[in-house]
């Protein structure tokens, strides 16, 4: 250890550079410049993730926070180079002096270290005095030199030379030496300073030192660009002027130089955009977090703020709100603009861009942004200010104080330009007076940075306001672009609150609304007890086990008593231990929700409750089911077309209706459903309010399941699996898929039951079901400007008796026939659909028949009056506006009707049954348009009629029905 000198371990370093990094590495100190990264942040420098609360678990969860963690919060540990002296460099070559010096800078990242170790190695080489090195700011428009270090020496310490933003030099382009080779690109050496005009003699008087020599360079970047200006003063040896050997050292040295500040610089901006991404993260956490209460969201927005850009005052001005209005002018300009489609569809009006709340794309920039011509036509709604003097109190000023406040004229200012407004010296600057800038509770503005607050939609909403950096300096184009990356979120947190707000608003209307609807949607205790004295009279009475039940002559309020019959004998109210008062109210109630359209009304939803009653007892399909599901099921018939408006599925989504906006599928059934739920939820009309939680959530999903199994598109879908199921002999249908498949074929057999009455019956319903179709048919030709399918066309009426036969081919017959073939107690149904087949077919062969004889040339007519051609006497028997006619020639020919037998065709005792029944002329009853059934089609899904189909077509339009 003896031998081991200081000049043997230098000379080893100095061979063995990797080891002497490698041991740096591992045992190096701080640097002593560390601390200055720092700066003075508290007084408004470069903003520290750390200085917001939650930061620092930002950046040590971010995979980028890694990179720039230690830089952010000054920690970090550098590589420290072995101080170098003139005379340990003197015995260097000139390739190894720039070899050492190159690789002292170039793994530093730092921008004020690098620019230190660079005018120390420059004034080495140079063997000059000291040096400084300014750095480029600003804009194209206006450049500026910064002295970051000054008069920096071969033994002076980092903290010595730099300069903070408080005592820094700005030198403009082309003032003073500095300034001149910046905007030259010159490289300038002057022998003696006093001599040169351009040199200000100042700086020497304030610090005492004499200035001999200069040598200025600029350093530039790879694009050729000024990005800095070294400067070195006084040669110590010599004659103390700088050669041209030291001009070409100087400039090959600031080559090298400007690629380590160009680094160093990028280092530095990405650091910036790591620090307000993690910002603007912490941000858009906090916004989207609170979105329930307005003052919180706008209260932790400013104090993100201003601790961003270390700021004495931030306000937030909101505009108007203009929700309500805006969805008005959307309601008004869209049905005045309906006007322009007269015979097109609807469809088209909806997708019109001119339609659009959005922007229109057609629409210029400026003319979107520019929604206020001038300032009186701005008005504020609230305003939130924050003092960071008063610890932070946020105030609303009042519309008084807004009114004078000078400050709010600015903001104004910025929502009818709709771009950025900095102003660095509001009283210089003059659009807004050259008097200082006080505002009543004496604060004075003397620099503001105003951004404009948008939407989702590009609208403006409001205004941020930044005023006065705590340093003094004005805003800088760094917090311009932090505060309008800031400003995007704050809008969409600001938009979403108010849009919460607001649906917290048609909520609470909404549920206004439905308790009003609700009371009057319920029928009154006096209606329930009413029904309740009445005297009950027997099923038998009723004939409400019989498939021929017809329902006619049965006044309104003898439907009621059916239906509470109809429970009573299924044992449900016993069993369930429903009050008798609350279910008279329940029925009366449904009853009240069907609207009095011509098929779909109460009576429609009465036969289909019989229906299923005899198809449960006389059917003897009680056993199959256990009590709930009966109860259920009885429930879903009644309820299954509440509130119908006589219009089918693919008419609500053709006009876009808030139905077919609110269900995507079977949107009448499930509008049924969630009205039927709506009335058990009412007020003494819950039926199921014994049930226990486990039978209630049975109870509903039973109804649910056998209200949507109406929707004919489903039937389609599972018709094939229930002929498979009775094919292969089904008859428990224990299983939980063959028992829903059962109820689902049990509702559409019921649904459109009024098929299998008897023949007279039949003609009126058909015609009720018919007339409701030719309703849409006529809204479809008036309002949606389009041909309505044949069924739906009054001008096709008389193909009726042709659809109708495609309709029981298509529907009717297959799942009749299936449920025979299960059990023979259902051949009723089968039979008596099969019968009017016949009717129907018969009508429509003699009307093709009339068709064809008319067609034929005219023959002179025969004088004797008793030869009548056989075409006249079958017009008269099929004439359908005679119903008197009608109806005798089809009694009077009903023995000449084909006797069928059980495997198909009717027998001559069922034909006398149904012959037995006819009874009551339509006359009588025409008040009772609540007659029902379903014929071609029902009312929600297209079949096949004969060869042909119609399929639904999504089409969105706009349509009310009254």
């Amino acid at each position: 250890m003896a031998d081991l000198t200081e000049d043997a371990v230098s000379k080893y370093l100095r061979d063995n550079p990797e080891f002497l990094a490698k041991w740096l590495s591992q045992n190096s100190l701080p640097d002593t410049g560390q601390c200055a990264t720092k700066g003075n942040k508290e007084d408004g420098g470069e903003t520290l993730l750390s200085g917001i609360s939650n930061f620092s678990q930002i950046v040590k969860n971010s995979i980028t926070g890694s990179i720039f963690k230690s830089y952010l919060q000054g920690e970090r540990s550098r590589k420290v180079s072995v101080k170098k002296d003139r005379s340990s460099l003197i015995h260097m070559s000139e390739s190894e002096l720039f070899m050492e010096l190159i690789r002292d800078i170039a793994s530093e990242l730092d921008v004020n270290v690098l620019c230190h170790k660079i005018i120390q190695n420059v004034s080495i080489l140079t063997d000059s005095d000291r040096g400084s090195l300014f750095l480029c700011r600003g804009t194209k428009e206006n450049r500026f030199l910064v002295s970051k270090l000054f008069d920096v020496t071969d033994t002076s310490t980092l903290e010595e030379s730099i300069h903070t933003e408080e005592n820094e030099i700005k030198v403009p382009f082309g003032k003073g030496i500095a300034g001149h080779v910046a905007l030259t690109k010159e490289t300038i050496n002057i022998q003696d300073a006093y001599k040169d005009p351009r040199f200000n003699q100042e700086v020497d008087a304030k610090t005492g030192y004499r200035t001999h020599s200069i040598l200025c360079m600029p350093i530039i970047n790879f694009e050729g660009e000024v990005i800095g200006v070294a400067q070195i003063i006084n040669k110590i040896n010599g004659n103390h002027v700088f050669s041209q050997a030291d001009e070409e050292v100087f400039q090959k040295y600031l080559t090298f130089c400007g690629i380590g500040i160009t680094n160093a610089q990028l280092f530095e901006m990405s650091v910036q955009e790591f620090t307000r991404n993690q910002l603007l993260l912490h941000l858009a956490r906090g916004v989207f977090e609170e979105q329930t209460n307005l003052n919180k969201l706008i209260e932790k927005i400013m104090l993100d703020a201003q601790e961003m850009l270390k700021c004495e005052r931030c306000t937030i001005y909101l505009l108007e709100d203009s929700l309500e209005n805006d969805s008005h002018k959307f309601t008004k300009q869209f049905m005045e603009r309906l006007a322009k489609y007269p015979q097109k569809s609807l469809v088209m009006a909806m997708q019109d861009p001119s339609n659009s709340t959005g922007p229109n794309p057609q629409e210029s920039e400026p003319e979107r942004k520019h929604e206020y011509a001038k300032l009186e036509d701005v008005s504020f709604s609230m305003a939130f200010d924050f003092f960071a003097k008063d610890n932070g109190t946020i105030k609303e000023p009042s519309p008084l104080q807004l009114a004078k406040s000078k400050n709010t004229e600015i903001a104004k200012s910025v929502v009818v330009k709709g771009t950025t407004m900095n102003i660095p010296d509001l009283e210089m600057d003059g659009r807004f007076g050259s008097e200082p800038f006080i505002e009543e509770d004496g604060f004075h503005t003397r620099s503001v940075l105003s951004i404009p607050i948008n939407n989702s939609d590009k609208k403006i909403i409001g205004v941020t306001q930044l005023i006065n950096k705590k340093n003094g300096k004005p805003f800088n184009e760094n917090d311009e672009n932090i505060i309008e990356a800031f400003s995007i979120f704050t809008g969409l947190g600001i938009h979403n609150c108010q849009m919460y707000e607001n649906a917290c608003r048609l909520m609470a209307k909404q549920s206004v609304a439905l308790e009003v609807l609700s009371y009057h949607a319920t029928a009154q205790t006096e209606e329930a007890a009413k029904l309740l004295k009445d005297p009950l009279p027997s099923a038998g009475d009723l004939r409400l086990y019989s498939f021929d039940f017809d329902d006619i002559p049965l006044p309104d309020d003898g439907t009621l008593k059916a239906v509470i019959r109809m429970f009573t004998d299924a044992d449900v109210i016993n069993t369930f231990k429903i009050p008798v008062e609350v279910m008279c109210r329940w029925i009366c109630s449904v009853k009240k929700n069907y609207r009095p359209v011509t098929y779909h009304n109460w009576r429609h939803a009465f036969n289909v409750c019989q229906t299923m009653f005899t198809m449960l007892y006389t059917g003897e399909l009680r056993p199959v089911f256990e009590d709930l599901e009966v109860f259920a099921m009885m429930v879903a018939c009644l309820c299954h077309d509440l509130d119908h408006r006589g219009t089918n599925n693919a008419f609500q989504v053709k006009v876009a209706s808030p139905l077919a906006m609110l269900y995507s599928t079977s949107v009448l059934e499930h509008h049924h459903f969630d009205h039927c739920i709506m009335i058990l939820n009412s007020e003494g009309n819950n039926i199921f309010q014994s049930l226990s939680p486990t039978e209630y959530r049975n109870a509903i999903k039973t109804l649910e399941h056998a209200i949507l199994s109406t929707d004919l598109a489903l039937y389609f879908k599972k018709r094939g699996d229930f002929k498979t199921l009775i094919e292969n002999g089904e008859k428990k249908f224990d299983e939980p898929y063959k028992k829903d498949l059962l109820k689902a074929m049990m509702m559409t057999a019921c649904d459109v039951a009024a098929i299998t009455k008897p023949w007279e019956v039949q003609q009126q319903i058909a015609q009720l079901v018919a007339n409701e179709f030719f309703e849409q048919g006529d809204l479809e030709k008036t309002q949606l400007g389009e041909k309505p399918m044949p069924m739906m066309d009054r001008d096709k009426k008389d193909e009726l008796p042709k659809m109708q036969v495609g309709f029981i081919d298509a529907i009717c017959l297959p799942v009749y026939k299936l449920f025979a073939d299960m059990n023979p107690k259902l051949e009723p149904l089968y039979g008596g659909c099969l019968q009017n087949r016949t009717h129907w077919d018969n009508m429509d062969k003699a009307a093709k028949e009339q068709a064809k004889e008319l067609e034929k040339p005219k023959v002179e007519a025969q004088p004797q009056e008793n030869n009548k051609s056989e075409v006249e006497e079958k017009r008269k028997v099929i004439k359908p506006e005679d119903e008197d006619v009608n109806r005798t020639n089809v009694h009077n020919t009903k023995t000449n009707l084909p006797t069928h037998s059980p495997n198909g065709i009717i027998n001559q005792s069922t034909k006398s049954q149904i012959t037995d029944h006819h009874h009551h002329s339509k006359s009588q009853h025409s008040s009772s348009k609540a007659h029902a059934s379903k014929m071609a089609l029902d009312d929600h899904t297209p079949c096949k009629i004969q060869n042909g189909s119609h399929s639904r077509k999504q089409k969105s339009g706009f349509c009310v029905i009254t």
